[in-house]
């Protein structure tokens, strides 16, 4: 048994605020898949905090108040002494299991790195990049991702955190992916040059596309977009960090602030390429949404859209709603509250 599914089954009742000038309201609080999940009083989440990034406010003190992070503006208050303590279990054992360099990683990274002066710079960083990336847990993978989000808000502005908004994106996610789908759907209040997929299967997406775009087809097409990228995306901030930061996330398990830092400022400008209309028409297909509405923002992001209408998997059917027409107003006012 791992010490996070020695949880998996608690839930206990907090007090939850979106933000520092919310008020607090009622809810339910339980474990994820490296997640601690804030959920409504019928089980629709309203939040999800990585676990390795969760900050205790008040150390020793009844009730407990915990953060997604030291500065956010978002706060959980739990005066369950069961949940506390498990919360509090977790995050000491995740600062004490962080990935050491033992002797069969030694072993492995002296391997790889004789192979990378044997076989060239061709092949030697991508097979130095795969050993990493594949080194990794949920949890360290959570943990890069929460961080590199940290980054693009500074830059950015916070998540947009309106509660009837967060629900219809769960309520779009399940929509797409089914109802087991990981992850969570982040809306940033700036302008991104497309959607992004990070490590912890946090899809990002913007307040612009939102507003700008009156069709709830076209925000789902940008989540799908982001997740129809069959690229790890630990390889792509490794790819973008290059070959001294892969060794260091090799052979110490981690990745600077500075290299995480540089990946956010570059997914704010100029951002990943843009995948192929094939892949997207694929990716729409599976999800069962029509990609003829996608290329109205495929062509506004200066991208050929042509075959997206072309090649519509559902052209001439009636594709089933994403959302309803209350849920898409409440969506693209999820950074109005």
């Amino acid at each position: 048994m791992t010490a996070l599914s020695q949880y998996d089954r608690l839930e206990s009742l907090g007090l939850w605020r979106a933000s520092r000038d919310d008020q607090r309201r009622e809810v339910i609080v339980s474990f994820g898949n490296a997640t601690l999940v804030v959920s409504d009083g019928a089980g629709r989440p309203l939040s999800h905090w990585s676990l390795p990034a969760v900050a205790r406010l008040n150390p020793d003190v009844t009730p407990a108040v915990f953060a997604p992070g030291t500065d956010a503006s978002e706060s959980l208050e739990i005066d369950d002494p069961i949940m506390v303590d498990a919360i509090d279990s977790l995050r000491g054992h995740l600062v004490k299991v962080r990935p050491r360099r033992g002797r069969l990683r030694s072993v492995l990274t002296v391997a790889i790195l004789a192979a990378v002066v044997g076989g060239g710079a061709i092949w030697g960083p991508a097979l130095l990049r795969d050993q990493a990336a594949a080194s990794l847990s949920d949890l360290r993978r959570a943990e890069i991702g929460a961080k590199v989000l940290g980054h693009m808000q500074v830059g950015i502005g916070p998540a947009c955190r309106g509660a009837a908004g967060r629900a219809a994106l769960q309520k779009l996610q399940t929509r797409l992916f089914g109802p087991n789908s990981a992850g969570q759907v982040v809306v940033l209040p700036g302008a991104l040059p497309s959607p992004v997929n990070l490590p912890g299967d946090l899809t990002l997406i913007d307040r612009a596309t939102l507003v700008r775009f009156d069709d709830p087809f076209i925000i789902a097409g940008d989540v799908v977009a982001a997740r129809a990228d069959p690229t790890d995306p630990v390889q792509a901030i490794l790819r973008h960090a290059g070959l001294r930061a892969t060794v260091n996330l090799l052979t110490t398990g981690t990745l600077s602030d500075a290299v995480l830092n540089a990946y956010a400022q570059w997914l704010l400008y100029p951002g990943p390429a843009a995948l192929g209309e094939n892949r997207l028409i694929a990716a729409f297909a599976s999800a069962r949404i029509p990609s003829a509405p996608y290329a109205t923002a495929r062509t506004a992001r200066g991208l050929d859209g042509a075959r997206l209408i072309t090649a519509d998997p559902l052209a001439g059917r009636t594709p089933e709603p994403v959302l309803t027409d209350a849920e898409w107003l409440q969506l693209q006012a999820v950074c109005d509250t």
